[in-house]
């Protein structure tokens, strides 16, 4: 979710939409959204009163103040897992649905590009295995520049996660699908905010970066706002029975 407009469509749409579609549980990435970079207490705080069970973060989860105090405390937003364990924070959060279920959220980070302390690898067998033992309904935020990573992971967790979700790369992909395990899947769920631009910021500063090579301070789009995201269903059990992705003009 990016921005202002990103935030206006998730508050006046996203209560809506989870009783159209009959969501009862709802995962937000939200690293995006202070003006396109990061997130603060207080936006967050807007964010899960709009109906986002939990927010998920990034790369640029400090990029803005207090939000490393906010962490500490909070059992709602969570950063990636593979940060150096002495951030503040967690990367595993467990809540209840709107129907009861108890449902587990892993953050991890990719590797190219993004230099986690910790190659998500090395620790997600362990994390899904905690995550197990709370809970059935397991879903992974795989936030991360490579589609080869989020794929391998998907492929590694099939079976034993609900889904597995790709962010980070704001464009959403055609390859929503169950695995021969039962676990939904999707190399980057889209993103929730102005599409007449370059992945959120305006089109115009993004180019003349490109063109020139000049460093350019960012500014969020406006136009073409749009939620979008996957919708899994599964059974008792986490294995999971459908995916679809999301598009919806705002």
């Amino acid at each position: 979710m990016v921005g202002a407009p990103g935030r206006r469509a998730v508050e006046g749409r996203l209560a809506g939409l989870r009783e159209e579609l009959g969501i009862s549980f709802c995962v937000l990435n939200g690293e995006n959204a202070a003006d396109g970079v990061g997130i603060t207490p207080k936006l967050a705080g807007r964010l899960l009163e709009a109906g986002a069970d939990v927010i998920t973060l990034g790369n640029h989860t400090w990029r803005r103040g207090g939000i490393g105090e906010y962490l500490e405390t909070s059992d709602r937003v969570i950063r990636p897992a593979n940060f150096s364990r002495e951030a503040p924070g967690r990367g595993l959060v467990v809540r209840e649905a709107s129907d009861g279920a108890s449902v587990a959220v892993i953050n991890v980070l990719g590797s190219l590009f993004l230099s986690p302390a910790v190659g998500m690898f090395e620790l997600v067998d362990d994390l899904v295995e905690q995550a197990r033992e709370r809970a059935r309904i397991v879903l992974v935020d795989v936030h991360a520049e490579a589609t080869s990573e989020k794929v391998a992971l998907a492929r590694w967790l099939d079976g034993r996660v609900t889904a597995v979700f790709g962010t980070h790369t704001h464009v959403q992909t055609s390859d929503a699908r169950i695995q021969r395990g039962g676990t939904a899947a999707i190399t980057d769920v889209g993103m929730t905010g102005p599409h007449d631009s370059v992945i959120g910021v305006k089109a115009d500063l993004a180019i003349h970066r490109m063109r020139t090579g000049m460093p350019v301070r960012f500014e969020t789009a406006e136009g073409g706002v749009r939620i979008e995201g996957a919708v899994v269903e599964c059974d008792e059990d986490g294995r999971a029975t459908s995916i679809e992705a999301l598009r919806v003009d705002c």
